[in-house]
């Protein structure tokens, strides 16, 4: 019978050592011959990106060793930092020097672009035995500039151009014999997921000389696929919903819809290489589906779609497809994320390639349960883990703690799935919700802009709501909910605290605290994110002061915890020392850690296990438990 203990003081075998080591951060994975590869990060390895492989025998092992590490700085977020041909050359971004590498089946390696401090590559794809790449040239004086390019794999070292014309680029794609390049564009001030075109260009002589916008006037392009010499299916959301749409060359031959649905297949396109759909080369195609949870989907060329059954339901990706046999990666209600193989011919047909179980078994992953929230300006989607333990239970009329997550983007989106840091939190007595504030994408255009020109605003107020909501249940105690999150996460979680009164303590993971200080010294990729969320500079300075929450110290009255990367480009560590210097100036309960040698979210082993036992330290001393294996953190 299990024992009675409180919330918040559980006994649990999920320690931070194991939790750092569990689950599998994939980065791509890739059919090459008869073997599978995909990236993983490796905490215990300085969280390099490491390329691995399933052989045909089913071992498993390096393909690129340690101390190789496969990690594009292109946009900062990287993506597409690696490539492979079927003869099993493996072509890498190395992070240390950002040049493009090819190693070879021998072990061989040699640099196939020169030693630049100013340039990156990112996005590669090996296409028709042509490597392309995104290019991203950064000089004293002057905004970084973006290009399409084509690099040598043969003897000398030879980069040559392949189109440009637009501040960002992404996803090219050779059509079948190559005679053009599909690829998506925009401009500042836009992002992405805002307006992105379509474009596809005619080559000569490996160039492109001249190009036309097949769509993305007014929508969001993404994702260009050839389905044979003249023929393109892409996704976009001209109706509010990214759907696949096809598209030909011939000026007669108009985009239409292939099938239309009230879900997305894509996403915001924070890193190059992210894949929503694929083409089966018979005419199907296998698409993500989402609308809060993701579904897989095939759909078929006359008509129809069919659900396909697998694992994951949160993050789902399509990672690669030959024939009828697809990868696909992701997490599910019960499976930790990991990367599984499928024939959609035969559904049953799954194999789990890596990661994907639980080394703790199911009785630790505690259960999503999807809920929507009343907020002042429509439903507030959010997931609710409760504390999960077999071996324990509360006392008796007492409720539990709760930590609110924030994500991070703020487009970004979670689904219920299990995960082991959730697991860290709730094995031991500690609710967690997770909260798809509006402006989270997987619930549509109107969902996502609900935080246009509101950025400080609606994300407080729908964080607020979804807490206050489950409160008003009776699943959570009112008086000791948290809040943590990260980036613009971070920003919500300083602002929440700042200006309402529903939170106990807060949790800032690099943190935006001063919005004029982050439009000043954050990376090209977002320098005009914020004309969006909050409003074009210097007209709107007067609201960027009022928005950010290092204005109003005197508002910050309970507990924080700072957590920052040294190396942090995106979110500087300049703007988590304010915080910090404001609140030992009003005498507000903190503490402040700095991890050297991390950048924008945290990948070291180190570093995941001290933020994991200092997160839990913190909420035990402001919350009132004493965690059963670590101490309270002493604040300053």
């Amino acid at each position: 019978m299990p024992q009675q203990r409180p919330y918040g003081s559980w006994p649990s075998p999920l320690s931070a050592e194991a939790v750092a080591a569990a689950s599998p951060r994939i980065d791509g994975a890739r059919f090459v011959g008869d073997e599978v590869w995909w990236g993983e990060t490796i905490p215990a390895e300085g969280g390099r990106t490491a390329v691995r492989k399933r052989t045909a025998s089913g071992d498993i092992e390096d393909v690129l060793p340690y101390p190789g590490n496969a990690r594009s700085r292109v946009h900062e977020y990287g993506g597409g930092a690696w490539a492979a041909a079927d003869d099993g050359r493996l072509f890498f971004v190395e992070k240390t020097d950002q040049r493009v590498w090819l190693l070879e089946p021998d072990g061989h390696r040699r640099a196939l672009t020169p030693a630049s401090e100013d340039t990156r590559f990112g996005g590669l794809s090996w296409d028709q035995g042509r490597l392309l790449a995104v290019r991203e040239s950064h000089g004293s004086g002057h905004t970084p500039a973006r290009d399409i390019v084509r690099i040598a794999v043969g003897g000398e070292s030879d980069i040559a151009r392949v189109v440009a014309g637009s501040d960002f680029v992404a996803q090219p794609a050779l059509s079948p014999g190559g005679s053009h390049l599909a690829w998506i564009a925009w401009n500042h001030p836009d992002m992405p997921w805002d307006r992105a075109e379509l474009r596809v260009g005619r080559l000569e002589d490996g160039a492109v000389t001249e190009w036309t916008t097949l769509a993305g006037d007014r929508s969001s392009a993404l994702q260009p696929v050839w389905t044979d010499a003249d023929q393109l299916v892409y996704s976009d959301d001209p109706t509010g919903r990214w759907n696949l749409w096809r598209a030909g060359l011939s000026p007669t031959d108009q985009p239409r819809q292939i099938e239309s649905a009230d879900a997305d297949t894509g996403g915001p396109l924070w890193v190059l290489g992210a894949r929503w759909f694929g083409h089966l080369g018979d005419g199907r195609i296998v698409a993500v589906r989402t609308q809060g949870s993701d579904d897989l989907v095939v759909i078929r060329p006359e008509g129809g779609v069919s659900l396909l059954p697998v694992p994951p339901s949160a993050n789902l990706t399509i990672e690669d497809v030959r024939g009828s046999r697809v990868l696909i990666s992701g997490a599910g209600v019960d499976s930790p994320p990991g990367l599984w193989e499928i024939d959609v011919d035969r559904p049953a047909d799954i194999s789990l390639v890596r990661g994907g179980a639980s080394p703790w078994g199911e009785e630790w992953m505690p259960h999503p349960r999807a809920l929507a929230a009343d907020g002042p300006r429509g439903p507030v989607h959010a997931f609710a883990y409760p504390p999960t333990n077999p071996d324990v239970v509360g006392p008796e009329g007492e409720l539990p703690p709760y930590l609110v997550l924030v994500h991070g983007g703020p487009t970004s989106h979670v689904g219920g799935a299990a995960s082991d840091r959730i697991a860290y939190f709730t094995s031991r007595g500690i609710g967690v919700l997770d909260v798809n504030y509006g402006g989270s994408s997987g619930y549509g255009r109107a969902y996502r802009e609900r935080l246009r020109g509101q950025w400080g605003i609606v994300d407080v107020e729908d964080v607020a709501a979804a807490a206050t909501g489950l409160a008003d249940e009776g699943f959570a105690d009112p008086d000791r909910i948290a809040i943590d999150g990260g980036s613009a996460g971070g920003w919500t979680v300083l602002a929440a605290v700042a200006n309402t009164a529903v939170f106990a303590a807060g949790i800032s993971r690099y943190g935006v605290g001063d919005a004029r200080a982050l439009a000043a010294d954050t990376h090209d990729f977002e320098a005009r994110y914020l004309d969006g969320l909050i409003g074009a500079l210097p007209e709107s300075e007067e609201t960027y002061i009022a928005r950010s929450p290092l204005t109003h110290p005197e508002r910050f009255t309970v507990p924080l915890l700072l957590l920052q990367g040294a190396d942090d480009a995106v979110v500087p560590p300049a703007q988590s020392e304010s915080i910090r210097d404001a609140l030992a100036a009003r005498g507000v309960p903190h503490a402040y850690v700095l991890y050297e040698g991390e950048g924008h979210g945290f990948r070291r082993a180190d570093t995941l296990v001290h933020s994991y036992e200092t997160q839990l330290g913190f909420l035990g001393a402001v919350l009132g438990f004493t965690p059963d294996d670590v101490p309270p953190l002493d604040l300053d």
